[in-house]
Parts: structure tokens; sequence; C-alpha cells
């Protein structure tokens, strides 16, 4: 039951990678994004309990190490899921961006790509050697495809707030790599929060960048005028 679970949000989240890939308006783009960490967020948990004595599942954890992993699952959905689009649809709203992002070689191409990259990720999946049990897993390929789209963002998004997608996206890619190391190095997965909120930062520079511009001797007081003239 835990396999098929984890198998369909993998397949959801690979969704949402050809959407993102495929949508120019900017505020569906960090809904889509925002829904991929979301779904990420509660992919950690059924993931964790995959990995845990089949003959307890939760039930064999502390109650201390099952407050920690609700709180934890918590933080990520958290974080992904709504401080950051939050941090993004402000910096939409204050720096007065653009509604639409455009693409250095055309959305049908990135599609294209991203198609052709997923395939030679399940592809390239099947020929590692992977310890038993991982054979048939679908969180290798995901992952290389999820970082494969983040990439295609990188350098084909000529706005930096695009940029900013495509590196959140990326380093969902990482997070869900991190999933399967979560019973060898479960801290490794916790320190990929750090990624989320160093993004978090890169997006204030932004907004800071832009009000600088428009005023010299910018501060904290000038947010709430620019968002007056706009």
């Amino acid at each position: 039951m835990t396999s098929t679970i984890v198998g369909l949000c993998l397949v959801l989240a690979v969704m949402l990678n050809f959407y993102i890939l495929g949508v120019s308006r900017l505020r569906m783009l960090i809904a889509a994004v925002a829904m991929q960490g979301v779904l990420l967020g509660l992919l950690y948990p059924i993931v964790h309990q995959g990995f845990l004595p089949e003959a307890g599942g939760l039930t064999s954890m502390s109650p201390l190490a099952l407050l920690r992993l609700a709180l934890l699952t918590l933080a990520i959905v958290g974080v992904k899921g709504f401080l950051i689009p939050k941090l993004l649809f402000k910096a939409v709203l204050l720096a007065n961006i653009r509604t639409t992002i455009s693409s250095v070689i055309g959305f049908t191409p990135s599609l294209l790509l991203g198609g052709i990259g997923t395939g030679a990720a399940l592809i390239f999946s099947k020929q590692l050697p992977l310890p038993e049990g991982h054979q048939h897993h679908l969180l290798i390929p995901v992952a290389l495809a999820t970082v494969l789209t983040g990439f295609l963002m990188l350098v084909t998004r000529r706005e930096a707030l695009g940029q900013v997608l495509g590196y959140i996206v990326l380093e969902n890619g990482i997070f869900i790599f991190g999933l399967l190391l979560i019973e060898a190095v479960p801290l490794l997965v916790e320190f990929g929060i750090v990624l989320d909120m160093f993004v978090g930062v890169f997006v204030m520079g932004i907004i800071v960048n832009h009000v600088s511009r428009a005023f010299p001797e910018a501060s904290t007081e000038h947010l709430q005028t620019l968002r007056e003239e706009i």
C-alpha cells in the first residue's frame, strides 16, 4: 500500500514537471511549484514509514520520534508549499514583475526536452547498481527528471524570478534523492530545508534590488510607497 501511494505521488510530481515547463503565466507557475513542494512534503513521512520495519511501521517509533517526524513534515510543507510561494507572490507584487515569463528556446521545445530527459532518466536508472529493494523504485528516475526540469528552467528562462523557480524545482529533485537516504542518513533530508531558506533569502534579495533601483536610498518604508505607486 505504501509503495502504491509513493508511486502515485511521484507520478503527480512528474506531471507537475511537465506543467512547469509548459506554462508561461507566472502566478500559475508559482502555484504549480508550491503544489509540488506540498506533495514532496507529504511524501516524506510516507517514504519514512516504508523504510521502517514492516512488523511495526510507524507504531514501532517512540512518541518523541513521531512528534519529530510530524514537526519536520509540517516544516517541509510550510516552507515549500506556503512560505516560499508567499515570498514569490510578494516579489511579483512589490517589484512590479511581468505576469508572464519567456523562454529562450520556446515552451514547446522545453516540453520536448523534458519528455526526452524523463525517458532517459527512466532508462538510466535501470542501469544503476542499486541495492536490493530499490531496483524498481521510482524515486531515482523522478529525482533525475525533476533535477533536469529545474536545470532547464535555470538555463532557458530569461526572467530572474523564473530562474529562482527553476532553482526551487532543482532543489525538489535533490530532496527526492534524499528520500532514498532516510534510513541511513536522516539528517541529510532535514538539511534540505536549509536550501529552501536560502531561496527565501534569494527572493528577498530580488525585491531589495528592484526597490534600490527605484529608490537609491532604499529602506523598508519604500516597500509601502512602491506598493501604493503600483
